[in-house]
């Protein structure tokens, strides 16, 4: 009797608080739960939170995650249409708004993350081979460019920094691909949220070309501004010079306009200096004769003079000491 007893005892303590505690589970707010019986769903899924009840031992509760979920593809090498190999990186939001479907078919996240890849890696090849690398980077149609402030009035006319037409633009590619992945992932019971293209970059095997391109593009506008800055160095000294020999030629000028009115004076002061009297006039005539005679007549010079000459004026009137030789004749004046 004592050991029914004791045996009801221990059911009471020990095996009813197992039962219960195994029949009871919670269902977070973040969370939906399938129940399994035997591996398999039983009931319809529980999306409501608070404190629930299952059979003990052969039912097993498979928490479901019901918040927003994040897939981050990894960067993926793909042909454009314009036969250009660019790497592209993508990342989504989505979530679970089937559990049941979600359970039966994928299982749980992991699962859901592979097939996500699959699909989402599909989809996005198949989109980016139909357009051209423009549509893909570029997402409005009509932005302005913005123009170098370095840029001649000439390199503006021509509106090289024009952008290439587009059609669609990035935003568009992504819908496309969110519309046909949207409708794959339905049937695994998952909502797709949203698509985003996170990076797009030139394949590694083509990339160093891109960049030698970039530089030598650079470099070219280096040197056409190196040439723009030598040919306006050369303006500015050929400006400088011609400038220089203005000023040289206005100042020749001046100076020999002022040289001039110089000797203009000069001549007034001889003339009334010398046209005071008879006196003053004959011995002007006197001085420029003298000084005519040192001009014309050297140790060698032979001169044939009529006797009416003003030259022979005053040489007719001079009688040399002693006899003189006709060269003696010819230095008497000077």
């Amino acid at each position: 009797m004592n050991r029914m007893k004791w045996t009801g005892l221990f059911v009471l303590v020990v095996l009813v608080p197992y039962l219960f505690f195994s029949s009871v589970y919670t269902v977070s707010e973040v969370e939906q739960v399938i129940i399994t019986q035997f591996g398999k769903p039983v009931g319809a899924p529980v999306t409501e939170a608070g404190l629930k009840l299952k059979l003990p031992f052969i039912q097993e509760v498979n928490a479901i995650d019901k918040r927003v979920l994040e897939w981050d593809g990894n960067p993926s090498d793909m042909p454009t249409k314009d036969k250009l190999y660019i790497s592209v990186d993508l990342f989504a939001r989505w979530r679970i708004t089937d559990p049941l479907q979600y359970f039966l078919r994928l299982r749980d996240e992991r699962s859901a993350q592979s097939r996500l890849d699959d699909i989402l890696g599909s989809e996005t090849r198949n989109a980016v081979a139909k357009h051209e690398l423009i549509e893909i980077i570029r997402t409005t149609k009509d932005r302005v460019p913005l123009r170098d402030a370095l840029l001649s009035g000439g390199e503006r006319a021509l509106d090289t920094s024009a952008w290439v037409p587009i059609q669609k633009g990035r935003q568009q590619v992504e819908g496309e691909i969110f519309v046909a992945a949207a409708e794959k992932v339905r049937i695994f019971g998952i909502e797709l949220l949203d698509i985003r293209f996170k990076r797009i970059n030139y394949n590694e095997s083509v990339r160093p070309k891109i960049y030698d391109r970039m530089i030598s593009e650079r470099r070219q506008i280096a040197e056409r501004f190196l040439s723009e800055g030598n040919g306006e160095a050369a303006r500015i000294r050929g400006d400088r010079v011609r400038d220089l020999d203005k000023i040289q030629s206005e100042a020749y000028r001046q100076v020999e306009e002022i040289r001039g009115q110089a000797d203009a004076k000069a001549t007034e002061i001889y003339a009334r200096a010398y046209n005071l009297n008879p006196e003053s006039v004959a011995f002007y005539e006197f001085t420029r004769s003298l000084q005519a005679y040192k001009a014309v007549i050297s140790q060698n010079t032979t001169l044939v003079l009529s006797t009416d000459s003003e030259l022979f004026k005053y040489l007719k009137g001079m009688e040399p000491k002693g006899p003189a030789s006709p060269a003696d004749v010819m230095q008497a004046p000077q």
